[in-house]
């Protein structure tokens, strides 16, 4: 089972998978249009559990737990890829769930994104599987230096993945890496690093959010400005890019294409580097610089509803809070034009994503 019939009543009650930031934000804007929300989380600090109805403090595997869960909603979603499969197949058997679990099977592992992309004929970075010490040196001679290795599951914001540049032995290399499965990638020489975050409903429709550039401090996103600074070609590919991978997905939901813009002589073109089956960090920026938040088209595609076409408010500028920069919020509490937005998390730790600010800047021709 994966999309329901009739689009939901605004009594609804939405499931959520996960219960950090994103599920918060997720549920701020269900509300918003009128519905509930039940987040299954096993944190008991989860920041959404603040602000839903009805909240599951349990493992993702306690099947007693997913069949309450289930029982009580009307369609599951999730705010985070990682999503056992497991979990993922035993709810769909009882409600939908947004998106399907079968593109999670495609993101959740980095050589089989890369491969579902190239297949569509887009580009990536030049790529080999990597699963044994003796791989590694075969996929460094094929692919050559500088190149990062990764694990091919479960890693995110840089964590499992490492650069080589000038050589090292590989049975230490792989084994840094847990000895898992692993996946060689060649180091692009990016000049900007660019995102877009589109909206597919069920019925097809796909909006598409202006392109976003981004900027990360220790591999986490520190900065989003929108319009990124591309040309109109550029911006055009980038949002073509986006909705061919939805509409190939048969997408339900909200989701993030990250790109490298790359000089190709006198021009540029783009590399996809990533897939985010979910709402993002580069696009909260959408919460105040746009008619339309990523997180409300997301609600409103899970939930059969119409996509809003979105109209950006300004220029834009979303910082990300990391860490011990929550302690410096006053500063930006005291700017005009600016939304300050906190999670709700009480232990603070270096590089934890502790909220962000949204800074309006200009008209939207600027």
């Amino acid at each position: 089972m994966t999309v329901q019939r009739e689009p939901l009543g605004s009594d609804a009650t939405i499931g959520i998978l996960g219960g950090g930031q994103l599920g918060r934000m997720l549920a701020l804007a269900a509300a918003r249009l009128g519905f509930k929300c039940h987040v299954l989380c096993p944190d008991p600090h989860s920041p959404a559990f603040d602000v839903v109805r009805r909240v599951t403090e349990a493992d993702y595997a306690d099947m007693a737990a997913l069949d309450r869960f289930a029982n009580d909603v009307d369609v599951v979603t999730y705010e985070f890829e990682n999503v056992p499969a497991e979990t993922a197949t035993f709810l769909s058997a009882r409600k939908p769930v947004l998106p399907d679990p079968k593109v999670l099977a495609t993101t959740q592992d980095r050589l089989i994104e890369k491969e579902f992309v190239q297949g569509l004929g887009i580009g990536t970075a030049n790529f080999a599987a990597v699963d044994s010490p003796q791989g590694l040196t075969a996929a460094l001679d094929r692919i050559g230096e500088p190149a990062v290795l990764k694990t091919r599951r479960f890693g995110y914001d840089g964590k499992g993945q490492t650069m080589i540049r000038n050589g090292g032995d590989p049975v230490a290399l792989f084994n840094d890496l847990g000895g898992q499965a692993q996946i060689l990638e060649a180091f692009v020489p990016f000049e900007r690093e660019i995102s877009v975050v589109a909206a597919r409903s069920a019925q097809g429709q796909i909006e598409s959010f202006d392109v976003i550039e981004n900027t990360h401090q220790d591999h986490i996103l520190k900065t989003s400005r929108v319009p990124a600074a591309v040309t109109p070609a550029v911006a055009s590919e980038a949002r073509r890019i986006a909705a061919a991978i939805a509409e190939a997905f048969g997408y339900v939901g909200a989701l993030a294409v990250e790109m490298f813009v790359v000089r190709d002589g006198a021009s540029y073109g783009l590399l996809v580097n990533e897939i985010a089956p979910r709402v993002h960090n580069s696009g909260h920026w959408t919460l105040d610089g746009a008619s339309v938040s990523q997180f409300e088209q997301h609600i409103r595609a899970v939930a059969g509803w119409p996509l809003a076409r979105p109209v950006r408010r300004g220029r834009i500028e979303m910082t990300n809070l990391l860490g011990d920069d929550v302690n410096e919020v006053s500063r930006w509490l005291e700017l005009p034009d600016t939304a300050v937005h906190l999670y709700g998390k009480t232990a603070v730790r270096p590089g934890r994503k502790m909220g962000h600010v949204t800074r309006v800047l200009g008209d939207a021709a600027s």
